[in-house]
């Protein structure tokens, strides 16, 4: 049961910034170097802000579903793919077309979770890349990404 409650913990996070969750959980969420580099030089900074809204608010939900506060959560968002070229790669890359030009996109992350006391209670790992092709046609910028921690939380 802790080890379900933990993986739902983790499996909706990834912001910039600190937050706090309707549960009063403060989460601190940062991207790896490597994926703030590509924040910055291919798909955006807005980027960080577009997965950090979805991903929180998917967070907010696990954790009323779980029935668990850990006091504080610590996530690193270490990769994350577009499924679509977002706003910046369009912008600087002219022959990119929104509707046609797709790629398997996903999210890998990591999460701490601490209790009031600064004890760990919690870890985990997890990724999710879709690995085929065909199932991008219909998918939004980053819906692949979206699916790593919601697939994470059913588990």
């Amino acid at each position: 049961r802790k080890d379900t409650a933990m993986k739902t913990i983790f499996a909706s996070i990834g912001a910039l910034a600190m937050l706090h969750t309707a549960a009063a959980t403060e989460v601190s969420v940062t991207y790896s170097d490597d994926f703030t580099e590509e924040l910055a030089e291919n798909y955006g900074e807005r980027e960080g802000g577009v997965l950090s809204e979805e991903i929180i608010e998917d967070l907010d939900k696990a954790f009323a579903k779980a029935g668990v506060n850990p006091a504080r959560v610590d996530v690193t968002i270490n990769n994350a793919k577009p499924n679509r070229p977002t706003f910046e790669q369009l912008r600087d890359r002219p022959g990119l077309d929104m509707f046609r030009s797709i790629s398997i996109g996903g999210m890998d992350l990591t999460g701490v979770a601490y209790d009031a006391d600064g004890n760990v209670i919690g870890e985990l790992s997890y990724d999710w890349f879709e690995t085929d092709i065909r199932h991008v046609a219909p998918a939004g910028t980053w819906t692949d990404a979206y699916r790593a921690p919601d697939r994470l939380s059913r588990t």
